[in-house]
């Protein structure tokens, strides 16, 4: 069984006991988080696709650590006008562990 959910404007691929890292959200870390943007849920070769989201459908996770991701350069460049401008950017993350995922059939 597998679902494709949405959170923080990005969807994910999940199945149960799987781990992952999504954009930050709320939650310490061994807390329990819940994601009812469901899009589609497959369960033994069969599909129930939502319109754009399944109603009754949900995903249970545990929160299992918050951090930063690796460090990307930001390197501007203009030729001729002596324009250069080097910055750096850590994106926020929360990582997850995929606990159970609830059918609206059940």
């Amino acid at each position: 069984m597998y679902a494709i959910m949405e959170t923080g404007g990005l969807q994910f691929n999940v199945k149960e006991g799987e781990k992952l890292k999504v954009p930050k959200i709320e939650g310490k870390s061994g807390g329990k988080v819940s994601f009812e943007k469901v899009l589609l849920i497959s369960k033994d070769g069969e599909a129930l696709i939502g319109t754009p989201y399944l109603s009754g459908a949900k995903i249970e996770a545990e929160v299992l650590k918050q951090g930063k991701g690796e460090k990307v350069t930001v390197y501007k460049f203009k030729k001729r006008v002596k324009y250069r401008r080097k910055t750096g950017h850590r994106q926020d993350f929360t990582e997850i562990e995929i606990k159970k995922i609830e059918s609206p059939k059940g």
